[in-house]
């Protein structure tokens, strides 16, 4: 499969998970009676990672996410000189579907911005009210937990077929630990396309959503090659 196709499955992807995802937490969460709350839009989350992961996965291998790349990249994996054409799609599909959003919230009277549309936050912009130091450290360690699963998961030596399962399942748990504390990122494509609406504060607080999922990722990818080496050279050794 050529780099340009492979491209173009990562920008639908991540189209629909930042479309989903984030659609659900701008659309539905706080609907009148009837809320998914952040249940549901963990949900959405994991769901458009699981739904993608089937529809796309033996095209691009379905990363949705720079950090992704970047992790299966340092564990050697995926590699690195396809990063730069994986990264701009994923960041171009966040970016339309945050467009296409922002289409569909603002035909509603009363929409305004300053909700945050779904933009990820520190500080007075955390959910909970977390403090920079605590946001940090929850992105860089659900990030290293969320590749540490991928890598997992779709090693040749996991059980096949199941691997979309388990990481929609584990997104799915990372957003319920991490929506109160920065409305959860891991990804810096997701949290791209919304904070690029808002402007501002999201704009300012950006870096952190692309420093530490990209350092928990990078961790998780040595670490993972480390554990998972020890792991063939006993089984070698036993055979």
């Amino acid at each position: 499969m050529s780099l340009q196709k492979r491209a173009i499955a990562e920008f639908v992807g991540t189209f629909w998970l930042v479309f989903g995802g984030c659609g659900s937490a701008v659309l539905a969460a706080a609907f009148p009676g009837v809320g998914i709350g952040f249940l549901g839009v963990a949900c959405a989350f994991g769901l458009t990672v699981l739904t993608m992961a089937y529809a796309i996965g033996h095209i691009s291998g379905c990363h949705l996410n720079p950090a992704v790349s970047v992790g299966l990249a340092v564990g050697k994996r995926f590699p690195a000189s396809e990063l730069p054409a994986y990264i701009v799609a994923q960041v171009i599909g966040a970016v339309v579907a945050a467009s296409t959003l922002y289409v569909i919230a603002s035909g509603k009277a009363g929409f305004d911005l300053s909700g945050g549309f779904a933009s990820n936050g520190y500080a007075e912009h955390s959910p909970g009210g977390y403090s920079l130091v605590a946001c940090l450290t929850a992105e860089v360690v659900l990030t290293f937990m969320f590749l540490i699963i991928i890598l997992g998961a779709t090693d040749r030596r996991a059980p096949q077929g199941f691997a979309p399962i388990a990481i929609g399942l584990g997104l799915t748990l990372i957003h319920l630990i991490g929506i109160p504390v920065t409305n959860l990122s891991v990804n810096p494509a997701r949290s791209t396309g919304p904070a690029l609406f808002v402007g501002g504060w999201a704009i300012q607080q950006l870096w952190l959503f692309w420093v530490a999922p990209l350092a928990g990722a990078a961790i998780a990818g040595v670490a993972y090659g480390a554990l998972a080496g020890e792991a063939e050279k006993a089984r070698a050794a036993g055979a």
